[in-house]
């Protein structure tokens, strides 16, 4: 016999020893005043067990307990255990046709969704991926890592390649040269087919390098116009380009010994792939590596402690109070220290009912004298929802300012309702500190519902403050138009109580004569000065205009110089061309063109993706 935890033998056990030895050379705390001949005449005969009897069993008990713990075993030969994986890689197409949205929410993020699946339900194979248009990409080699394949299948588009086109015969040639000679190859293919007719080469070459092809077909035979990013379809010719799926690569799959399986919107189309390919596909020993069996023994010394402590704790007498030494009570019942008495789970199960009977008023009183007794967070926190939903704001802010937590979640969702209960106030106040509650919940978890009500309360409270100063323009107004008001009457008055003579009143007339006179000359004079105004703004007008006649007769010039500069200096189409493959090939990406580039002929047909 052996132990798979001996470390529970080596220092459990010597403390054990230790502390049980105090407890059994102690004297019981009556024996210290009487005798034992004395202890024997008053002693009641009863059928419980001294202390140090008890005591005694206390101790096998946790010398058994730790045994149970230190986990012992009988060895029962050894067994060799294999790994093995049949080795898939997955080719993904990625030309412009995959974003026909023929299907949700298009073509390659189906594709990229099933390939995902695929990882997920296929835990125990190795599984790489290629990205593959005109050229084929190592996106990640084959693995065992399937997060870190997936990571790398997401972050995947049609931008990540240089060249469109649907080169199936590439992308052969490389998990040709990808996967070992003498190693069975399985290729999954998700793409939409192409626009080719006839795969007699890529077949010939599959069974020539031993690659068994699976083709899930992604799109509809329908088929769909292709949107770029910018919002614009490709077009041909002038004409709007449908793109549908290609049913001939079937010929390719079940001719090359794989099968093809159309997708659909449940993952029972990838279930269905991976059961054709296990039953398809020969698994190669990766490891094997040898285990040891072991027979595990430890209930028995755990029976037995637990036969003794039903012994140990039925021969107690009821008259007398026991207690059970400090590491055994540690042992057997290590929990954490509850506040909460027996029967409370009756009072809190009364409150939920209440609660869900929207009975609010009556849940709350009762969690709110439940949380004063125990003072727990989640009691405050239960009472203030319940106060929430009776409509009792203020008091619900209270209990949610009292409830406290551990956990960073439940804090969050604290300050959450509070600042809900903050906003159903509705004034300036209580709409700012409605603000801090959200703000603090979101420093804590980031939630999309509550980003939105943030925003819902700052425009709240931003429209309060207009309103306000409107308020107080308009007051400000009527104070001033008052004012006026008061004004005018007053200057009546005054005209109304003097009484002008006669000769003030000749004065008068010859004052608003001499007045009119002096008004009809500044206006003639106003007049002239606008006249001159208009004919200087009209000389300035046509000076602007002779001005940029002659810029634009020199930019002509300096415009025709330089194009016949560019015309000498020009560099020729096959150059040109050159410099653009080399741009292209110099593009930051994490993928890694595996094939060469070769030369392809220009179809005039050849559609645009």
């Amino acid at each position: 016999m052996s132990f798979l935890h001996p470390e529970f033998l080596y220092y459990m056990l010597p403390l054990i020893f230790i502390l049980f030895g105090l407890l059994l050379t102690q004297k019981e705390a009556h024996a210290t005043f009487f005798s034992d001949e004395v202890m024997q005449k008053l002693r009641v005969s009863s059928n419980t067990l001294t202390l140090k009897a008890r005591n005694a069993l206390f101790f096998l008990i946790a010398v058994l307990m730790t045994i149970a713990l230190a986990g012992p075993v009988i060895k029962d030969g050894k067994i060799e255990v294999t790994a093995k994986s049949a080795d898939i890689m997955i080719a993904l197409d990625i030309s412009d046709s995959m974003l026909a949205e023929d299907v949700y929410p298009n073509r390659l993020q189906l594709a990229k969704q099933k390939a995902l699946e695929l990882l997920r339900l296929a835990p125990n194979e190795r599984i790489g991926v290629i990205a593959f248009a005109k050229n084929s990409y190592l996106v990640s080699p084959l693995s065992f890592d399937h997060e870190a394949v997936a990571f790398l299948l997401k972050k995947l588009d049609t931008n990540s390649i240089t060249e469109q086109g649907t080169d199936f015969m590439a992308m052969l040639e490389v998990v040709a040269k990808g996967i070992k000679k003498d190693a069975k190859k399985y290729l999954l293919i998700l793409t939409d087919g192409g626009d080719k007719k006839d795969f007699a080469k890529e077949i010939a070459f599959a069974k020539e390098k031993g690659i068994t092809i699976f083709v899930l077909g992604i799109g509809t035979p329908q088929g769909a116009p292709i949107k770029l990013e910018n919002g614009e379809f490709i077009k041909q010719n002038g004409k709007i380009i449908v793109s549908k799926l290609n049913e001939k690569i079937a010929d390719l799959a079940t001719k090359s010994g794989g099968v093809y399986i159309e997708s659909v919107n449940s993952n029972a189309d990838v279930k269905a792939m991976l059961r054709e390919i296990e039953q398809n596909s020969k698994k190669k020993e990766l490891k094997s590596e040898q285990i040891e069996k072991y027979i595990p023994l430890f209930y028995y010394p755990l029976g037995l402690a637990l036969l003794l402590f039903l012994i140990a704790t039925s021969s107690m007498s009821k008259r007398v109070k026991v207690e059970v030494p400090a590491l055994l009570a540690l042992l057997l019942f290590s929990s954490t220290p509850s506040q909460a008495g027996l029967l409370d789970f009756i009072e809190l199960d009364e409150a939920k009912k209440a609660y869900e009977q929207k009975n609010y008023l009556k849940s709350a009183k009762i969690y709110s004298e439940y949380a004063k007794r125990t003072d727990q967070g989640e009691s405050y926190y239960n009472a203030a929802n319940a106060l929430y939903k009776a409509g009792k704001y203020k008091e619900a802010i209270k209990n949610y300012e009292k409830a406290t937590f551990d956990d960073k979640v439940l804090r969050a969702k604290n300050f959450a309702n509070m600042g809900n209960a903050y906003a159903k106030l509705g004034d300036e106040a209580s709409l700012q500190k409605a603000i801090e509650s959200y703000e603090e919940s979101l420093k804590l978890y980031k939630d999309k519902d509550l980003k939105n009500n943030l925003k819902a309360v700052k425009k709240a409270l931003k429209q309060k403050k207009e309103k306000k100063e409107q308020q107080k323009q308009q007051k400000d107004q009527q104070n001033k138009q008052e004012q006026k008001d008061t004004k005018g009457s007053k200057e009546k008055e005054q005209r109304k109580s003097q009484k002008p003579s006669e000769e003030e009143k000749k004065r008068q007339e010859a004052n608003t004569k001499q007045k009119q006179n002096e008004q009809q000359k500044q206006a003639t004079g106003k007049k002239q000065k606008k006249e001159e105004k208009k004919q200087e703004k009209r000389m300035k007008k046509q000076e602007k205009k002779d001005e940029k006649q002659k810029q634009e007769e020199q930019e002509k010039k300096t415009a025709t110089a330089q194009s016949a500069m560019k015309m000498q200096n020009r560099m020729s189409d096959a150059e040109e061309a050159k410099w653009l493959k080399r741009l292209n090939s110099e593009q930051n990406t994490y993928l890694y063109r595996l094939n060469q580039s070769r030369k392809i002929k220009e179809k005039s047909d050849e559609k645009p993706w």
